[in-house]
């Protein structure tokens, strides 16, 4: 059965028109760890994905694909990187569903063009920081 509706299904069509470049999402499962919730967001991610051919999707296994899991700073199951041109630290941990899939469907579209849409002046601050700087958002449904 499928997650998403025909109307969801639509409106997401019409906003991935503004995907500029290819993106890949790749998915972190593990049957022996969160089985249903790893089904689940598998589902999710390649019904996203079908909805435009400008999005690709690799499953990996992080108990076997140690190296990449590692590379990617994945430490637990399911996770979803969401990468552009090159990876931009874009992760959903969990299943990007509810409140989290707007946020998803958007960080599709941010990476797909490789340009942050921060204002000049955000981007100056920016660049004056002395170092890189690992930003964290946490969301949940309560």
């Amino acid at each position: 059965m499928p997650i998403l509706q025909p109307r969801d299904e639509d409106a997401v069509r019409k906003e991935f028109q503004r995907i500029a470049g290819p993106v890949k999402l790749v998915v972190f499962s593990q049957e022996l760890v969160a089985a249903d919730l790893c089904r689940q967001n598998e589902q999710l991610i390649r019904e996203v994905a079908a909805l435009s051919d400008r999005i690709s999707v690799e499953m990996l296994n992080p108990a076997v694909d140690r190296d990449r899991a590692a590379a990617y700073g994945i430490e637990e199951v399911p996770a979803t990187v969401v990468e552009g041109a090159r990876d931009y630290g874009v992760r959903f941990l969990g299943i990007p569903a509810g409140y989290e899939f707007s946020n998803l469907i958007d960080s599709i579209i941010a990476v797909s063009s490789g340009e942050a849409s921060l204002t000049d002046d955000t981007k100056a601050s920016l660049a004056a920081l002395a170092g890189d700087v690992q930003i964290k958002v946490f969301s949940t449904p309560t």
